[in-house]
């Protein structure tokens, strides 16, 4: 049985990989660097900092691999810490440990990507983030093997949604069809919209129901990753 979409485009984080439990346990480890044991007020302004450099990443303002230090660097300012560049670079590491020493995939995700693979497609993961993060994850989960390509924005040194991130998974896998690719992700303006400008049909992972807006259009919804394969195989 061959698939709607032979080539399948991931993204990793919050799609097939629950991010906020390893977020969480590496932002601990972060902290503890600087002496401070409890999150809970310092929680919500890290997101605010890595929400907005993320997105200026999403803009090509800035690369990717930057984020990995000026996060802490922000995040210390804005605590009133003097904290000089080994300290800084001592958070950020601890972070990346953590990210890629904690947390694991929604439930169902192996079931899903073994019945594509059994269909003979071909898949690859598309993501924002750092390639030392990615890569840890994917081995410590024994599944690089489920995997033809592994793009990550620091490695390339551009982000979804622009079109050099998809130039290199294409190139990766060969130049397959445009036409015969799925992006599948959770994000409407990374996901959604790069694989829209880039000629590829989406899949909008929207978990919790969100009202979409009409700034990115998409070709499918789904509410959970299962509902990928009715649409592959009707």
């Amino acid at each position: 049985m061959t698939a709607r979409y032979p080539t399948l485009l991931f993204d990793l984080d919050h799609t097939l990989f629950d991010f906020d439990t390893s977020e969480l346990h590496a932002f601990e480890a972060a902290l503890a660097v600087i002496g401070i044991d409890s999150h809970t007020a310092h929680f919500p302004i890290y997101q605010r900092l890595n929400t907005a450099l993320w997105a200026a990443a999403e803009r090509g303002e800035i690369r990717s691999n930057q984020i990995r230090n000026l996060r802490f660097e922000q995040l210390c300012i804005a605590l009133g810490l003097d904290a000089d560049q080994a300290t800084v670079a001592a958070m950020a590491d601890a972070f990346v440990h953590g990210l890629g020493a904690n947390g694991d995939l929604y439930p169902g995700v192996l079931g899903v990507l073994d019945e594509v693979a059994a269909a003979g497609s071909t898949i690859a993961i598309v993501s924002n983030g750092l390639g030392e993060v990615v890569h840890a994850r994917i081995d410590r989960l024994g599944i690089g093997d489920r995997f033809d390509a592994v793009i990550v924005s620091s490695e390339v040194g551009v982000s979804k949604p622009h079109a050099g991130i998809f130039d290199a998974a294409f190139d990766a896998l060969g130049q397959p069809p445009r036409d015969g690719a799925l992006m599948i992700g959770d994000s409407l303006t990374s996901d959604i919209a790069g694989g829209a400008a880039y000629g590829v049909a989406t899949a909008w992972l929207n978990r919790t129901g969100a009202a979409p807006g009409e700034a990115h259009p998409f070709t499918h919804e789904l509410r959970s990753l299962g509902d990928l394969l009715p649409i592959l195989f009707p």
